[in-house]
């Protein structure tokens, strides 16, 4: 074993390609998203004791959000038992794996981002725009860079974690701390949303030595399968995750019971609902006698995202940045856009905010993600669809007022139009329930009542994960800060409330949606490491008694 401090390749961003007409990287994906459509469906096993495994029982599919009719891949239901040999699997995998040196987990991390950004770039890309929905743009910014960056910034971040150590020695004693994996597995329930957050859910406590059980959502089966292929690839040994596919419903909570009643279930790392993750929270909860340790829960769930807009605001920028918070992709994103709160004096002018609003809402065009030039694609599923348009119903009833779309064709795909309603009332139904869709609601305010709306902003909703506050006057700012410091983990300034940066903005939120351990920054690592203090005493006293014992 070498005994030299190896240092680090140095860590950028993984820089975005923009796939511009003509471009290598637009003809390559196009290639690449005609053999998919023409291959598929594909068969994703479960992977348990460092293989594929055959499981009884039928299958289940994952459509395509454009084209329902259409499957992407089939895998089947990961059963409780299967489950118990997947423990049994990776705890026999775990002192190996945690006892290999950090540079060369890193390695396996550090090929793994290489073979995204490069040679699996256009399939990871092509998986997650058929299989999720997303446009060129939104497949690039996850499946490709954010991935790539989670591996990378992750082995940067870890290998700090591992330099923190104590700042004082007494004379003769030599003080340190080592980072231990927890004593058990990591369980991850990843979400359909983004490929990154599925790659990064298993790769973050793998990374410090843990070993995992991961289920992926039944929404992004195929990305993940990709993904966790590539982790192979770049040699990841086969044991330490396992990958256990399972429908949503009734086989997934008999999966999951089996899970996390296990003696040695040291960890959740989980993004999803936010019922989901307080089901989870209780049943582990019940099941707390039955564990050697306590563990560690980790989870992002929901948002109900807010825009401040001050009278003293860039009405342009504003407007522009409110639509691409509410729309890019389908309003599916955790962070995604749903209330708005604009000025009367602003709304009303002629030729403000609300005719920009408008008239650039109009311009977003929906079609199949192989076509690039729409703007929106698909919702995920014909619940998400059922679900987005029963709260535009529900929003008319409460007497909001429809100013864009409100409909949405189900025909072929699950396209909802990106819909803007206007509500008097600032905790109406869809300015309170997370809906997960192309829906803004806007709440227009008396200009002197900026203090009292952040006050209502804050109080609204029970989430607290993004939110955003556009104003030229910096004392709006400020005000803005001050009273708004707990309802959002995340807080932009003339900016969205979307789009954080691996390595640039640590994401997580506070209150209903989650435990905010700051993805992309040291600080999740340590919710997956045990740290063991060390005392090492050079010369150890010859005698119990201390000065202070003897006479005078």
């Amino acid at each position: 074993m070498s005994n030299a401090n190896f240092k680090l390749p140095r860590v950028v961003n993984e820089p975005n390609l923009h796939y511009a007409p003509g471009s290598k990287e637009r003809q390559a994906l196009k290639e690449e998203l005609a053999r998919m459509e023409a291959a598929a469906p594909f068969s994703v096993p479960a992977f348990v004791g460092g293989k594929a495994v055959e499981v009884t029982g039928p299958l289940s599919s994952q459509p395509m959000p454009h084209n329902h009719k259409a499957v992407l891949c089939t895998f089947p239901t990961s059963t409780p038992e299967l489950a118990q040999q997947a423990i049994d699997a990776a705890l026999a995998a775990k002192p190996e794996w945690e006892a290999m040196p950090f540079n060369d987990r890193a390695a396996i991390f550090l090929k793994a981002a290489d073979l995204i950004s490069g040679k699996y770039r256009a399939r990871i890309c092509a998986a997650t725009m058929l299989g999720q929905g997303k446009n060129v743009w939104q497949a690039e910014i996850d499946a490709a860079a954010e991935l790539a960056d989670f591996f990378r910034f992750g082995a940067q971040q870890v290998q700090e974690l591992y330099s923190q150590q104590p700042p004082e020695n007494a004379p003769g004693v030599w003080n340190r701390v080592e980072y231990r994996a927890l004593e058990g597995f990591v369980f991850a329930v990843t979400p359909f949303n983004f490929t990154a957050i599925g790659g990064n859910l298993v790769g973050a406590p793998a990374l410090v030595g843990n070993v995992c059980l991961w289920k992926p959502s039944p929404g992004a089966a195929y990305a993940s399968w990709v993904v966790f292929q590539i982790l192979l690839e770049a040699g990841l040994p086969k044991n330490v995750i396992q990958f256990l596919p399972c429908p949503n419903g009734e086989a997934t909570i008999k999966l999951t019971a089996k899970v996390i009643e296990h003696k040695y279930f040291a960890g959740l790392h989980f993004t999803g609902s936010t019922h989901v993750f307080k089901t989870l929270w209780k049943n582990i909860a019940l099941n707390m006698d039955n564990y050697l340790s306590y563990p560690r829960i980790v989870g992002e769930t929901g948002g109900k995202n807010w825009q401040l807009v001050h009278s003293s605001a860039d009405v342009r920028a504003a407007a522009v940045q409110a639509i691409r918070g509410a729309f890019e992709y389908q309003g599916q994103k955790c962070s995604a856009l749903a209330r708005l709160y604009v000025p009367k004096s602003l709304w009303e002018t002629k030729g403000g905010f609300k005719d920009i609003l408008i008239e650039e809402t109009k311009k977003i065009t929906v079609g199949p993600p192989g076509e690039f030039e729409h703007y929106m694609g698909p919702v995920i599923s014909q619940v998400s669809y059922d679900k987005c348009l029963s709260y535009v119903e529900k929003a008319k009833a409460a007497g909001g007022e429809v100013i864009v779309g409100g409909t949405g064709d189900d025909k072929t795909g699950f396209y909802v139009h990106p819909t803007v309603i206007v509500t008097k009332d600032p905790k109406s139904v869809t300015m309170v329930e997370e809906i997960f869709g192309p829906i803004l609601t806007t709440y227009v305010y008396d200009d002197d009542k900026y203090e009292e709306t952040c006050a209502l902003i804050d109080s609204t909703t029970t989430y607290a994960l993004t939110g955003c506050v556009f104003a030229q006057e910096r004392s709006a700012v400020v005000t803005a800060n001050r009273l708004l410091k707990n309802a959002s983990g995340m807080f932009y300034i003339n900016d969205k409330s979307t789009g954080a940066v691996v390595g640039q903005q640590p994401f997580g939120g506070a209150r209903g949606s989650g435990t905010n351990d700051k993805a992309g920054s040291v600080s999740i690592f340590y919710r997956f490491v045990q740290a063991r203090s060390i005392k090492e005493t050079f010369l150890p006293p010859t005698e119990f008694a201390y000065p202070s014992n003897l006479r005078d």
